[in-house]
C-alpha cells in the first residue's frame, strides 16, 4: 500500500482576502465596535476558498470542516484587514491550510483551518434530502 499523496503544488498561491470592517462585522466592547470573532471566520473562509480554487477539477467545490484560530487583537471598525489561508497539505479529498489576519496595524489572528472537496451534485443531492425531511419536520 502506496502513502497518499500530501504534496501542495508548487505554483499553488496562498489565498487572500481584503476587507474594510463595518458595522456587520463587528460586535461593541469598551465603547468601540470591534471586528467580532465570527466575522474574522467568514474572513478566513473565503480566503481558504481562494486558496483551494486552483486544486478542484469542474463539478466539484470545497466544504469547510475545521476551525482552529487564536483571535489576539481588536480591529476597529473601518480598518482594512487581509486574511490569508497557505495550503500546507493535500491528502486526497482534505486540504490543510495555515491562516493568518492582519489589520493595518498588527497580525489579529492566526491558526489552522481543513476544508474536503466534495462533488458538486452529491453534496446537492444530500442537501436536497435533508430539506426535505426539515421541511417535513416543520424545519
Amino acid at each position: 500500500m502506496s502513502a497518499p499523496d500530501t504534496t501542495v503544488p508548487d505554483a499553488l498561491k496562498p489565498g487572500t482576502i481584503e476587507h474594510r470592517v463595518d458595522a456587520g462585522d463587528c460586535v461593541n466592547r469598551g465603547g468601540y465596535d470591534v471586528l467580532a470573532t465570527p466575522s474574522v471566520v467568514r474572513l478566513l473562509e473565503e480566503a481558504a476558498m481562494v486558496a483551494v480554487e486552483p486544486l478542484l477539477k469542474s463539478g466539484q467545490s470545497s466544504v469547510g470542516s475545521t476551525v482552529d484560530i487564536v483571535h489576539v487583537r481588536p480591529t476597529l471598525r473601518g480598518q482594512l484587514v487581509t486574511a490569508t489561508a497557505t495550503v500546507v497539505e493535500v491528502d486526497r479529498r482534505r486540504i490543510l491550510m495555515s491562516i493568518e489576519v492582519f489589520d493595518d496595524v498588527e497580525r489579529i489572528a492566526h491558526g489552522r483551518h481543513e476544508r474536503f472537496v466534495v462533488d458538486e451534485d452529491d453534496f446537492g443531492a444530500r442537501l436536497a434530502h435533508k430539506a426535505e425531511h426539515a421541511t417535513a419536520a416543520g424545519g
